[in-house]
């Protein structure tokens, strides 16, 4: 099932970066995937916040930029250069939130990279 919406996930960002081909803020490109996904009828939440708890108590809060079906977490780069420090936080939402699946979603002018991380 999380296959299925990941790759569904895939296809709308792809849409997103034909349309949009360029180089825009990444507000841009989350407004523009978050219509995308409530236009396919998912579930969608934009900036969805989750509780971080240490032994029983809430301690912190993270935003994911998008959470789609309580299943999928989508992070969203507009960056020139792939790094490692931007996959770090969302493999900590995974553990966090539940959700089965996390993407992040490059948004590099031309080029479109997605990377698909599972727990």
């Amino acid at each position: 099932m999380c296959e299925e919406l990941s790759n569904q996930i895939v296809g709308s960002f792809i849409q997103v970066h034909n349309e949009l081909n360029g180089d825009f803020l990444e507000s841009c490109y989350h407004n523009a995937l978050f219509s995308e996904l409530k236009s396919a009828r998912l579930n969608v939440y934009y900036n969805a916040l989750f509780n971080v708890f240490y032994r029983g108590g809430a301690v912190g809060e993270f935003c994911a930029d998008l959470a789609v079906n309580n299943k999928v977490l989508i992070e969203i780069k507009s960056v020139r250069a792939l790094s490692p420090a931007h996959e770090a936080p969302l493999l900590n939402y995974l553990h966090i939130s539940g959700c089965c699946v996390g993407c992040m979603v490059y948004f590099q002018g031309v080029r479109a990279v997605w990377k698909r991380f599972a727990v």
